[in-house]
């Protein structure tokens, strides 16, 4: 169980993960993503799917199955579920406050048929607060990458979001510094 975590928004955490999950794939690893950004859920916009809905099956939730063929016809699947896959509408607002909160992910975590996993990543909402907190809580042994870029402020708060994780006894196995390249391509960055 990995979690992928980012001190703040807009550092390609999603993207990530979403490359992550494709990659072990391709390496014919069993793979379950739960896109755990209730909020801010951009996973199945990301996967190409975005009016996928999961299949209900003797009261369980069945994972929608994303198969993908890379450009050398390597195909890859991944089960994938998204807050954003369950509500009725897409423009749909979710205004939930943390119990709630903390109650869907209890939901999509237990009441989704994952089966069988290699790897199971979640992609969490950006900062320390409840959902982060509760996968730490309800996931003891899970492991955390944390995602940040190149920009000191960015880095400092990407730092809690490690800190947090071994506070609630996860292990950071890797820190992945995003759009570094802007940094190094653009001779006037900083103005």
């Amino acid at each position: 169980v990995i979690a992928v975590a980012s001190g703040k928004g807009g550092v390609g955490k999603s993207s990530v993960t979403v490359n992550l999950a494709m990659a072990l794939a391709r390496m014919g690893r069993k793979v379950g993503l739960l896109d755990a950004d209730i909020y801010g859920h951009s996973i199945p916009d990301l996967l190409g799917i975005p009016d996928a809905k999961p299949t209900v099956l003797n009261d369980m939730i069945m994972p929608v199955p994303v198969t993908i063929t890379a450009t050398d016809g390597v195909e890859a699947q991944v089960r994938v579920i998204s807050m954003g896959m369950l509500k009725e509408r897409r423009d749909q607002v979710i205004a939930w406050r943390g119990p709630i909160l903390d109650r869907a992910l209890t939901q999509l975590l237990t009441d989704v048929f994952w089966g069988d996993l290699d790897y199971f990543l979640i992609d969490l909402p950006p900062g320390t607060g409840d959902v982060a907190m509760s996968v730490g809580q309800k996931l003891p042994g899970s492991e955390m990458i944390v995602v940040t870029t190149p920009q000191s402020s960015v880095a400092e708060v990407s730092e809690r979001a490690g800190t947090m994780a071994s506070m609630l006894k996860q292990d950071v196995i890797g820190v992945v510094e995003n759009m570094s390249w802007l940094e190094t391509c653009c001779p006037h960055c900083g103005q």
